[in-house]
């Protein structure tokens, strides 16, 4: 990481829909490393946000991407999971979907998105849900562009390092959102610390601590554990330069944070947000839920029915387990904060 020249050892994660090119830019401008999330656009969409925040700083910042195998449609267990939400549309009054489709579309594969990626030449490009193509890795690294690259196990980062990717993300079971396991079945939930003693020492690449640190002190225990930086995404979801709706700043700063919980019942993929009815239908659902992003279709087809009647019951609410510890301040101001807070920290150890 001392290749970007940062001035204090903090990402601030992707979240994809949640982060903007506002955000990004004024955490890059401010001495860390601000990110984009682009997995959830096309590729024209995708373009558009990495070249607004190549407009708003000059400093180095990260492109995240999605990189999660293509599951084959099972219109089976898709027709179950919507017979199984019929009740909850009919309750809001809104049609039930016919069918689900695939929203997001994988970066493995999409050439187009590979292309456009390398031809914005960001300084930073991360993975999550797994790895891409060898050969557009090997293009990566020889256009100069640093690779990250999310585990959240020990052969992850193993499968991370074998490829030549730069820097390994260690994401602990606090962090919010999506879990980053390249076999979401596979999930042992490894907590931040543990991971990031394991991988350390495990492994030769730098290792960036992910998942429930939100201030100086959570930054400096990292450290010491042998992280060379601290990515944070729930921290900064109270900026104002977030794209986080009224209502998902209004629960984050209520009880509602002190109930985080891992769910794969919102996208398809195990992800942790504050407690909603999805979270709940996940948990009485008895069958095998259709494949990521189908099931995201059906979430986001109940979450718009229930904003129409001012419901936020259905919102991907996505925050880690130290959310009750959010402040909300400009992206700038909150850099400064952790960055005097972490010098504290240090010199009481």
């Amino acid at each position: 990481m001392t290749r970007l020249g940062l001035q204090h050892p903090i990402i601030q994660a992707p979240m994809a829909g949640t982060s903007t090119p506002q955000l990004a830019a004024a955490v890059s401008n401010a001495g860390a490393l601000g990110s984009v999330g682009i997995g959830a656009y096309g590729v024209e969409q995708a373009q558009q946000h990495i070249a607004q925040t190549q407009a708003l700083t000059s400093g180095p910042f990260n492109v995240n991407l999605f990189c999660h195998q293509t599951a084959a449609s099972d219109v089976q267990r898709e027709a179950a999971w919507l017979d199984y939400l019929a009740p909850e549309f009919a309750r809001l009054g809104a049609p039930q979907p016919a069918g689900l489709r695939r929203i997001y579309n994988s970066a493995v594969g999409n050439a187009p998105l590979q292309a456009m990626v390398l031809a914005q030449k960001p300084a930073v490009v991360s993975f999550h849900f797994g790895l891409p193509e060898q050969q557009f890795i090997d293009a990566l690294r020889a256009a100069g562009i640093i690779t990250l690259a999310c585990a959240t196990r020990l052969d992850e980062a193993r499968q991370i390092e074998q490829a030549g990717v730069d820097v390994i993300v260690a994401q602990g079971m606090e962090a919010g959102g999506h879990r980053g396991s390249f076999v979401p079945e596979d999930d042992r939930l490894m907590g931040t610390f543990a991971l990031v003693q394991i991988l350390a020492r495990e492994c030769c690449l730098p290792v960036v601590a992910a998942g429930g640190i939100m201030n100086g002190a959570g930054i400096a225990a990292a450290l010491e554990l042998g992280a060379c930086a601290v990515q944070m995404g729930t921290a900064f979801i109270l900026c104002p330069e977030s794209a986080a709706s009224p209502a998902y700043r209004s629960q984050l700063q209520g009880p509602d944070a002190h109930h985080t919980a891992i769910t794969a019942a919102i996208s398809g993929r195990s992800a942790r947000g504050m407690f909603n009815r999805l979270h709940q239908l996940g948990r009485e659902y008895a069958q095998p839920l259709p494949a990521y992003p189908m099931v995201y279709d059906a979430g986001k087809a109940l979450h718009q029915a229930a904003s129409v009647q001012s419901s936020s019951d259905y919102a991907a609410h996505w925050a880690g387990q130290g959310a009750p510890l959010v402040r909300a301040m400009p992206a700038a101001e909150l850099v400064q904060t952790l960055a005097q807070e972490w010098h504290q920290s240090l010199q009481r150890m």
